[in-house]
Formats: structure tokens, sequence, C-alpha cells
């Protein structure tokens, strides 16, 4: 059977891209035929920043039959009419939208309603329903992307609840198996966020070398990924502070990208770009909401932690993830707002204990005391003291691994294809 695949090709930046290429990878080993069909754009062109993953030598993709293709710009409707007769020259019996980002609801919303009458199933792969700095126009769009969209997979149920908000003269037939009738409308598969397996562990890894070469600490946290406000970096600062004030072998390794930093400021195309970006948003965002100032990196000299903070504030490409992970004793997620996290499921892979404010989803991913602790939301020193408390009683790794047992890509894949074998 043929499966296509909508959203960020491989060359692109982000949990997004790698979620899509992990399931193409998952659907093709239970023997589909799987076309991803990606964006060339993801965004209006105002928005300043580079999305493109300039880094990465590693093709996830090498030794498979999988097929990409990047033919989808945001800010050309006319491609969006050449993806919807791509979509069905493959013919595939569903093709799966990854669903991140509400401001693409305009093109995704309008190439799902062109499919709506194809016969092929048209599946939203909902990484979330409310944004999380949501705006007016959010809404519209999240509303309109949605609305014509016959099945959903969510992965967690804080997402489901979201979606009956947008519809709530909808009734939404749940499953958690992949059980459904491809020709009916409102069809939840209830699922969650796989475990990645793109990154593999170096077994050979001397972790102890490698820590005397980075110049860490005997007990490391980690926070990873892309630099942004609702993943509450400031209060892992803020509350990393307190933990080293009372022990000396702490360190924390922050390792990601400034999201709103990777442009060259000084050329006249970005600073064109910046002050239209900056316009529209305060058109359409509370004033709190904004980001592009947001400077946590800035409590390391404020706070005087240099000599306890290992920081790569860049993008890090695929082959220097897996030794962050295998060097840290946990992942910091001291998030404001959360939506079942690529970052978490990537600890997963490396068995590590999460530490997560007790918000979004994490209640239900997190056992606390099993395989992570939860801290109180917006409780810096409550988040400290959990901290100190993953030291003096840590986490099991076989406990991680037995939580995420039964969150495999290949029951994930096998719930999508479910009613076509």
């Amino acid at each position: 059977m043929k499966v296509v695949l909508f959203g960020p090709g491989p060359q692109f930046k982000g949990g997004i891209s790698n979620y899509n290429t992990a399931l193409a990878k998952a659907l093709e080993k239970q023997g589909a035929q799987v076309h991803i069909l990606s964006w060339t754009q993801q965004y209006p062109a105002i928005i300043p920043r580079d999305f493109k993953d300039r880094s990465s030598k590693t093709d996830f993709l090498e030794g498979t039959n999988i097929t990409v293709e990047y033919l989808t710009n945001y800010n050309n409707p006319l491609s969006w009419a050449k993806t919807v007769s791509r979509i069905k020259q493959e013919n595939p019996k569903v093709v799966v939208f990854q669903w991140a980002i509400a401001l693409q609801g305009i093109p995704m919303g309008w190439i799902a309603k062109k499919l709506r009458k194809s016969g092929i199933e048209v599946m939203f792969d909902l990484h979330l329903v409310a944004q999380k700095e949501a705006s007016s126009i959010d809404r519209i769009c999240t509303k309109y992307g949605l609305k014509h969209v016959q099945s959903f997979i969510t992965h967690a149920y804080k997402t489901v609840n979201e979606l009956k908000d947008v519809f709530p003269n909808r009734e939404f037939k749940i499953s958690e198996t992949g059980d459904r009738n491809p020709k009916e409308k409102n069809q939840v598969l209830k699922l969650y966020h796989p475990i990645y397996d793109l990154f593999e562990p170096n077994p050979n890894l001397d972790i102890e070398a490698l820590k005397k070469e980075w110049g860490l600490k005997k007990n490391v946290f980690l926070y990873f990924g892309f630099i942004r406000k609702y993943k509450g970096l400031h209060q892992a600062i803020e509350a990393f502070k307190l933990v080293a004030a009372k022990r000396d072998d702490v360190s924390l390794i922050i390792a990601g990208e400034s999201f709103w930093k990777t442009l060259d400021s000084s050329k006249l195309s970005t600073k064109i770009k910046t002050a239209l970006f900056n316009l529209a948003s305060k058109l359409v965002l509370k004033k709190k909401d904004g980001e592009q100032d947001y400077n946590p990196l800035a409590l390391i000299d404020q706070y005087k932690l240099q000599e306890n903070t290992l920081l790569l504030n860049r993008f890090i490409p695929n082959e220097e993830v897996a030794p962050l992970f295998q060097v840290s004793d946990s992942i910091l997620l001291f998030y404001l707002n959360a939506t079942p996290s690529g970052v978490e499921s990537l600890s997963y892979n490396f068995d590590l204990p999460v530490l997560a404010a007790e918000v979004g989803h994490f209640p239900e991913t997190i056992k606390d005391g099993f395989n992570g602790y939860l801290a109180k939301d917006q409780d810096i020193e409550h988040m400290a003291s959990v901290m100190e408390k993953s030291i003096e009683q840590p986490i099991l790794r076989e406990n991680v691994r037995q939580s995420a047992e039964h969150m495999s890509w290949e029951n994930y894949a096998k719930a999508i294809i479910q009613p076509y074998i």
C-alpha cells in the first residue's frame, strides 16, 4: 500500500522533520510504500529565521526506498494546487499531515479540503492543537486548517480535549488501537509520541573521558533543543543556580539554538524581515506573548555559572546528539506549558530520566519517582529540590526503559495502516 506523508523533509531543522522521517521509516518496515511530500518554505516569507539544517551529514533515509519531494511553498498558492495533484497522482490509501503550527492552517486546510472527495483518507497527526503563544490569527487558522480533516492522531488526551474545544458540536470517536472506518469522519486515534530511534547511543563511548574533556562534573543536567520561552530555560537556570550554591559536583549542559537568532542581523534583508515580523506580531499577539527578546542565557553571567555550564548555543547536528545525552544524568523540561515533547521522547531513547514541570501532558507520561520527577509549575525552589532529589535518589534507567516499552514506532505505524492490512 502507498502512504504519503506531508510535512517537513529531512533538510529542515527540528523535531517535526525528525518525526516525519522516523514515521516514514516505521511505515516502510510495515510494508508500506512511502513518499514524503515536503514544504520548500513552511512559513510566511517575513519570518526572520533560517529553518534549513545546513550542518548535519547523517542521512536518516539511507538504505530505504522512501522518496522525498520538496514542492509546497507557503507563499505560493499555485504550489498548493500542485501538491493536491501530486498526492492524487500517487494515489495513496492515506495521507498523513504533520500539524504543529497553526499558521500553516491556511495552505494545509485548503489542501485537505481539495482532497476530501478523492477517496484518500486524510489524517492530521496533531502534535498540539492550542498554540503555545496563541493569537487571534492562530485560532482562525486552527479552525480552518482542521475543519475538513477526516481522521486525527493525538499523542495525549490533553490534545483530544483541545480538539473538542475547537469543534464543540462534533462527536469524536476515540480509539487507542487504530481501529476505525476510513470512510467515516471525526475519528481520533489517541496514541502517543513514539520513542525516537534515529539517534543511537554509542556503546563504546568513554563517558568519563568525555566529561573530563568537556569540563563536566559528576552530576550532569541537560537542556536540549531550540531555546524558546515556553520551554522555560530561564527556570532551569534559576533552579540550577540554587543547586550549584549547595553542591560543587553539578554541571548544566545547554545545547540548542536560540530560535530567533539564526540570521545575520547586519544584513538588510534580515532587518526588513525583522521589522515586518515585529509589526505583524504586535498586531496579533499580546505583548507578554512575544519572545523575540527572550534571552535566558544572560542569566549564566548574571549568576556567575560559567564554570558550571557547558554552553553550545547553536543548532546541534545529528552526529553530535548522542554524546550529549550519554554524558547526562537527566533532562530538564521545566516548561511553562507543554504538548507531547520530542525532546522527552529522545530522552527515553537514551534511558534518560526526565525532570519536568507539572504542566501539560507531562503528568500523563511521567510517573513521579519512577521514570522521572515532577516539579510544581513555576516553582523555582521546588524545581531545585527535584534536581537535588534526582542526585540523592536517582531514577533507575531500567524504569525509564520499562515506561517507554509500549511507545514504539512499530505499534504506531501499525495503528495508522491497520484498516488497510
